[in-house]
């Protein structure tokens, strides 16, 4: 399984477990993870990231995508 980025919308889901770059850590990368609940980018792609909101309510880029929610 290749590691996905998070760059592509059609990748992201609700329910799918992430790891996101808050604002106010985007300098340092520091990365959260959480379980989106709306997807508030509206690109198909976006270099750094597509913005989401996860269910505690944090916004922030995807970095990363630990699980997409959906059986393989």
């Amino acid at each position: 399984m290749s590691i996905m980025k998070g760059q592509y919308r059609k990748d992201i889901q609700t329910g799918t477990e992430v790891e996101i770059v808050l604002k106010k850590d985007q300098r340092t990368g520091k990365t959260v993870r959480g379980h989106v609940k709306d997807i508030l980018t509206n690109t198909s792609f976006h270099p750094h990231g597509v913005k989401v909101r996860l269910e505690d309510g944090r916004i922030g880029r995807v970095k990363r995508i630990v699980s997409t929610g959906r059986e393989e």
